[in-house]
C-alpha cells in the first residue's frame, strides 16, 4: 500500500481516537520517559503521525514546548485542527515532507510502521537529520529480529506494516550519530516496541 491509501484507510475509522473509548493515556508513561532526556525547557516539537487524539500534543506544550502535527489521513487533520485550532498542522505525507527546521523533540508513536519498507531507513535518516543536538526521538516499531510486511484488517479497512527488525533500526540509530537511550517492550507479550534515541549534545 502507498501512504496516500493508508491515509485514506484512517480516514474511515478516524473517529475512533475522539471516541470515550479510547485509551488516552496510551503511550503518555514512554513520552514523560523521553521528554526526561532533554536539558532545559522549550523549543520545537513535531507529532509525526499525529492523529486527532491531541493527548501528546497536550503533553509536549505542557512541557514547554512549541508543537505542531503531521499526518498523512485529511480526516485525522480535520479533526486534529479541530481540537488544538492554534496547533499548526500539515496534511503530508512523510516520505516527501521536508523539514523546514530543527526540533528538540520529534514523536512518531504507533506511525512510521505503516510508511513502505523502502522508504522507511530514507525517512528515518531524514527524521535523525531534523533533530537539534541533544534532541529527543520517540517511536514505537515491532520488536522483530529481521525485516517484516504485512497488511491486515484487524481495524477494519486493509492497513499495511512494515518494520526493518531491532537489529537494522539499531545499527541505522548509530550511522546517523544518535545514541538509543532506551528500548522497551511495553506490551509484552504482544512485540509492541518503544524506543528513545538522542542525538548527542554538541553534534551538528
Amino acid at each position: 500500500m502507498t501512504p496516500h491509501e493508508t491515509g485514506q484507510s484512517y480516514d474511515q475509522i478516524a473517529d475512533v481516537w475522539n471516541d470515550d473509548g479510547f485509551n488516552r493515556k496510551n503511550g503518555l508513561a514512554a513520552h514523560r520517559r523521553a521528554l526526561a532526556f532533554l536539558a532545559g525547557g522549550g523549543g520545537q516539537a513535531i507529532d509525526l503521525g499525529c492523529g486527532c487524539s491531541g493527548r501528546f500534543i497536550e503533553l509536549l506544550t505542557a512541557h514547554g514546548l512549541a508543537v505542531e502535527g503531521l499526518d498523512v489521513s485529511a480526516r485525522m487533520i480535520e479533526l486534529a485542527r479541530a481540537r488544538h485550532p492554534r496547533t499548526p498542522f500539515h496534511h503530508a505525507d512523510v516520505c516527501t515532507w521536508e523539514f523546514t527546521r530543527r526540533y528538540d523533540f520529534i514523536t512518531g508513536w504507533d506511525s512510521l510502521w505503516h510508511l513502505p519498507l523502502a522508504a522507511q531507513e530514507p525517512v528515518m535518516r531524514k527524521i535523525l537529520d531534523a533533530l537539534k543536538p541533544g534532541g529527543v526521538f520517540i517511536f514505537t516499531t515491532a520488536g522483530l529480529d529481521r525485516p517484516e510486511e504485512k497488511t491486515d484488517t484487524a481495524m477494519g479497512p486493509e492497513i499495511y506494516y512494515g518494520v526493518p527488525g531491532i537489529p537494522r533500526t539499531l545499527a541505522l540509530v548509530g550511522e546517523c550519530g544518535c545514541v538509543c537511550r532506551h528500548l522497551e517492550y511495553d506490551q509484552w507479550p504482544e512485540k509492541h516496541l518503544v524506543v528513545i534515541v538522542q542525538k548527542p549534545a554538541g553534534t551538528t
